[in-house]
């Protein structure tokens, strides 16, 4: 539930950084004092919002090479099980399909 969550919070973020780009580009030529400092805060939160995307996915990404590299170190440490549980799960889905 949490990594959906993340995943939908990431999503969200990569909207509303876009419709806050959109909006600089639309206000561009309005000059002026409330829209030039509200347009600054706007670059500065989207710089910010963007920095904290990469970092979400940066995190995202090393999560995923530790588990591959957990995943590859059990199988070479115990192939036999790791026949024995993909048999299993290939028999299990095998049996759920010939239901229908």
């Amino acid at each position: 539930m949490e990594a959906v969550g993340k995943d939908k919070l990431i999503e969200d973020l990569k909207v509303v950084a876009q419709d806050v780009e959109d909006l600089l580009k639309a206000t561009a030529t309005q000059t002026s004092e409330k829209v030039t400092a509200a347009r600054a805060r706007a670059e500065e939160s989207l710089r910010a919002v963007k920095m904290s995307l990469e970092d979400a996915g940066d995190a995202v990404a090393a999560r995923t090479r530790a588990a591959q590299q957990a995943t590859e170190r059990y199988v070479r440490d115990n192939p036999w099980q790791a026949v024995g549980i993909a048999a299993g799960v290939g028999f299990l889905i095998g049996y759920l399909i010939g239901r229908r």
